[in-house]
């Protein structure tokens, strides 16, 4: 008679992967809590041996100095000087994200033309810029191209006597009125203009018409916003030179054109790239479906590549999106106030150096977050939907 076999042999837990794993995590867990809190504990005793203050009350105190471009003087306190930074960082990542989308695509679709010269050029734009360093790129573009080009404010440069270029800054026309209320407008005219553009898609898809979506939804924007002009009084104030200064419109500072334009060529280089890379990952097949419709090479880029690409090159995009945010930091070299700077600055006048960075940091994390819940967003709505 055949014997049975044995039940295995169980394997102590001292000597069980499963178990030793756990255990090699919770034990790095616990050196890494064990080092936080002796850091901390470091910096809790040093802070109180040497009297610093440690919360948030800076904020109130005078800020003892002036934002060029603002109306707050000396005396308001370093709260306001923080959140007017804050809209400075906010103005100069927003519009260098918009900027640098838009000239990276076109120079990643010019890397790809069978124009020798185009694709020369642009490659040897690409090639050249993201290998600069971003922070010697900066100082070039403020020394030797805003503050050297730019004339000065005697011999200010007046385009169709709109704007004044000068080294003084950019001036250009903008409205007289309230600030919040000409938001609320904006605001209103772009969430209606993106409703009738959904709504002329969903009725194209049902009866096959054409959806002209962009243009119907650029005549909603059009009406809305000039309906608002209209009912609220608002008016245009243009810029002009006042002796030594301009005066009207609303003045670009020269730092901060500088910081823009430097941010805008140095993204879209990366950005090119990735446009490029997400091009040619197309299925071959679309393009050749698109040229056996008799499509135009616009109108095939256009409709059939382009909204594939970007489906790919969303992640990669969304990523530099956040090093354009970070990089604004930069600002602080060339004197344009933005979060970094102001917190130099508010340290340099005796408030505490540790409450005021860690403040910095903190904002700066929240609006990488929230560009990052953003991005994943699209890429949700741009990814591909399997049965």
């Amino acid at each position: 008679m055949s014997s049975l076999p044995s039940a295995p042999t169980r394997v102590p837990f001292w000597r069980d992967v499963r178990v030793l794993r756990w255990a090699f995590q919770l034990v790095v867990l616990a050196l890494v809590f064990a080092l936080l809190f002796w850091l901390y504990g470091n910096y809790q005793a040093n802070v109180a041996k040497s009297s610093i203050p440690t919360n948030l009350r800076f904020l109130d105190n005078p800020s003892n100095f002036t934002i060029p471009g603002n109306d707050l003087d000396q005396s308001a306190p370093v709260r306001d000087a923080f959140y007017q930074g804050f809209l400075n960082t906010l103005q100069v990542a927003i519009a260098g994200i918009v900027f640098a989308t838009i000239l990276g695509t076109l120079v990643g679709i010019a890397r790809l033309s069978k124009n020798f010269l185009v694709r020369t050029i642009a490659a040897a734009y690409v090639e050249v810029i993201r290998n600069i360093p971003l922070l010697l790129l900066l100082t070039f573009m403020n020394l030797a191209v805003v503050l050297q080009t730019f004339p000065r404010i005697e011999e200010a440069w007046l385009p169709l006597d709109l704007f004044v270029i000068s080294n003084r800054g950019i001036a250009i026309p903008w409205f007289i009125g309230s600030a919040p209320i000409l938001l609320a407008v904006g605001a209103a005219a772009i969430l209606a203009a993106w409703a009738t553009g959904k709504i002329r898609t969903r009725i194209s898809d049902a009866t096959g018409k054409p959806a002209r979506a962009g243009l119907y939804a650029f005549a909603v924007f059009a009406l809305i916003a000039l309906s608002g002009w209209v009912a609220l009084g608002y008016t245009v104030t243009l810029p002009f030179v006042d002796d030594r200064a301009t005066d009207g419109g609303f003045r670009l500072d020269p730092s901060f054109f500088a910081l823009l334009v430097t941010l805008v060529i140095y993204t879209s280089s990366h950005i090119a790239e990735i446009v490029r890379g997400s091009i040619m990952a197309v299925p071959r097949g679309q393009g050749e479906a698109a040229d056996a419709l008799a499509l135009k090479p616009g109108v095939k880029m256009r409709l059939v590549i382009l909204p594939q690409a970007f489906r790919i090159a969303m992640p990669a995009v969304g990523n530099q999106y956040l090093n354009l945010i970070k990089n604004s930091s930069l600002g602080a070299t060339i004197s344009y106030f933005e979060l970094t700077q102001i917190a130099q600055i508010t340290v340099g006048n005796g408030s505490p150096a540790v409450p005021a960075f860690t403040l910095t940091l903190l904002v700066y994390l929240a609006i990488s977050l929230i560009t990052s819940v953003i991005v994943n967003f699209f890429n949700r709505r741009l990814a591909l939907v399997e049965r």
